[in-house]
């Protein structure tokens, strides 16, 4: 870790400057009991930024990305910008900071905890074992196609192009099995080979890297048959792959395992250490300012934030433990039935590190 290490705030809309404001608090607290010197740097992002500049990613934003460490992002959006006509609406800050910092890969790691099993509406026994990480294209595919609409006779003709290369396949492949690696040795790459043109390429360029990775076994999965073993059988998971449309859909799918969205982390990376780290909840706006928001997600994001970009795994693993005890004593917001609030349950992180 550099000596020295800067880290950008976007706490952007809604929640997303009470659970950022959370996870900085841990942050500066796990940072002082390791040693480790952090610099925090706050910016807009979305709708925040819209509303300031009229622009979802400002460039002085953008500019104080590109020169940190990594990026810690609360959410972004809301009823006052949900006008799908816009021509400038807060997801694009997102997208275009993931494009800019070439950040192709969203990291979602899922681990159910024992204490909470009854907060998912599956049976408890099928939660047993749950440990798995979704590595989701997010550069590609049908989001970044050609799309149109065209008059046709008689009506409207819309469309949208799923396109990969094989380059854009490899490196999110190779990025699942590095991880792999260090886990259980097992990634499941998700496709629809029997039908997508795209699918067969991914599946021929995942087949490809596998070589790399002698001691990795790999198994390929349509996705349909991968949507009911996420629910019947989850814990045969380790590392699961997938191109960008059926990661948005799968990696949802998988947060009810964990029992609420308030509780699960998220990471984007890309060849180069720096990141961008998330909670996968929304902006949530109609409990924004009532500081009952659940920070865990954002606060498990800054322990990903530690280990992926700053090399700090230690540090990491201990404010993992610190929500692990929090969780296992019977704490909670108000999304799990509980009573804290978003400053109390962060307090009680703080005080288990």
């Amino acid at each position: 870790m550099k000596d020295v290490a800067k880290i950008v705030l976007l706490p952007g809309d809604g929640i997303g400057p009470e659970v950022v404001r959370a996870a900085r608090v841990v942050l500066e607290a796990a940072a002082r009991l390791d040693g480790l010197e952090l610099t925090f740097d706050a910016h807009l992002v979305g709708g925040a930024a819209i509303d300031a500049t009229g622009s979802a990613l400002p460039d002085e934003t953008l500019q104080a990305c590109q020169r940190a460490d990594a990026v810690l992002l609360g959410a972004v959006g809301g009823p006052k910008w949900d006008d799908p006509t816009a021509k400038v609406r807060p997801e694009q800050g997102l997208l275009g900071l993931r494009r800019a910092l070439g950040l192709y890969a969203n990291i979602r790691p899922v681990r159910p905890h024992p204490a909470l099993a009854a907060a998912s509406p599956l049976k408890s026994e099928r939660l047993d074992g749950v440990d798995l990480v979704f590595v989701r294209e997010l550069t590609g595919g049908l989001y970044f196609g050609k799309r149109g609409r065209e008059k046709i006779e008689g009506g409207e003709r819309a469309f949208d192009t799923l396109e990969y290369t094989d380059g854009e396949v490899r490196r999110v492949v190779r990025l699942a099995f590095r991880l792999a690696s260090e886990r259980k040795q097992r990634v499941t790459s998700i496709d629809k080979a029997n039908v997508l043109e795209s699918s067969r390429l991914w599946r021929q360029t995942a087949t490809a890297v596998a070589k790399e990775f002698p001691s990795v076994t790999l198994e390929h999965q349509l996705v349909d048959s991968a949507a009911m073993r996420l629910v019947t059988t989850p814990a045969a998971y380790d590392v699961v792959v997938t191109e960008n449309m059926f990661g948005d859909i799968l990696t949802d799918e998988a947060a009810v395992l964990a029992g609420s969205l308030g509780l699960l982390p998220s990471a984007s990376l890309g060849d180069g250490t720096v990141g961008l780290y998330e909670p996968i909840h929304g902006s949530a706006p109609d409990i924004a300012n009532r500081g009952i928001a659940n920070p865990i997600g954002t606060i498990a994001s800054a322990a990903l934030l530690l280990r992926h970009s700053l090399a700090a795994p230690a540090t990491a693993a201990r404010i993992e433990r610190a929500v692990d005890r929090v969780i296992a004593d019977g704490l909670r917001t108000a999304d799990l039935g509980g009573t804290l609030g978003t400053d109390a349950l962060t307090r009680a992180v703080v005080e288990r590190l």
